[in-house]
């Protein structure tokens, strides 16, 4: 298994292609740092899978995982970062409170785009809170955080919770947080938090976005209300 990294690589280097790497740098702005192999991200899943099934067969311990994920988040590549997420995300059944620390650890020194973000915050860290909810309270210093990605990820960690009713005071507590930030990546990563939230509550949301419309960012208002009826929207628009 000490090779099991290499031979993960030399495989998403077989079938990466140039064109692929150019058409994926194109979702990303020029403000966030992100290294593609360049692959369809259904052959990432493949291979990622297929050495998942390899660790398990070995039996490796959750620490061992952690420890293989974190030399794939080390890279920066994105493909490897996304088979790290699959990883710990597998690891789920396992959790403790203290593996916060560790999923802490890769947002705050490794995420640098919105794809690395999301997918680690909205099912590894995400499933983490579902299981534990006092840890959501950590979420409220990630969103005072300097870093552009540590703030989003204080919104999208609760994306999925949020769509199941879950959380909906940490989600109006980091929203007033983060209400009036001026990054728009942080602005979208809080606008899909309150549309995942209208879900269950959309009422709540409305009104909220009502109360705050004055100086909530257009950009973050418009993913809010996505989901609401017609009539709700326009109003919500209406400066």
């Amino acid at each position: 298994m000490n090779d099991i990294i290499s031979r993960l690589r030399q495989e998403l280097q077989v079938n990466a292609t140039p064109e692929k790497q150019s058409s994926g740098k194109k979702l990303f702005k020029e403000n966030e740092r992100v290294k593609l192999h360049g692959l369809n991200f259904s052959i990432v899943t493949k291979i990622g899978k297929k050495y998942l099934a390899e660790i398990r067969e070995a039996k490796l311990s959750k620490e061992e995982v952690y420890a293989l994920c974190d030399e794939l988040w080390q890279s920066g590549y994105l493909e490897e970062i996304v088979v790290s997420c699959m990883w710990s995300e597998a690891q789920s059944k396992n959790y403790q409170p203290d593996d916060f620390k560790v999923f802490a650890d890769w947002v705050e020194n490794y995420v640098t785009n919105w794809a690395a973000c999301d997918t680690l915050c909205n099912h590894t860290v995400g499933t983490l809170l579902t299981m534990y909810p006092n840890l959501a309270d950590h979420l409220l210093d990630w969103a005072k955080s300097s870093n552009r990605w540590v703030k989003r990820a204080s919104a999208v960690s609760l994306i999925i919770p949020a769509k199941r009713g879950l959380f909906f005071g940490h989600v109006i507590v980091i929203a007033d947080m983060l209400l009036t930030d001026t990054d728009d990546m942080v602005q979208k990563g809080y606008g899909w938090l309150l549309k995942a939230a209208s879900a269950m509550y959309e009422r709540e949301v409305f009104d909220y976005v009502m109360k705050n419309k004055s100086v909530m960012p257009r950009t973050a208002l418009r993913y809010a209300i996505e989901k609401m009826p017609p009539e709700r929207r326009k109003l919500a628009m209406i400066k």
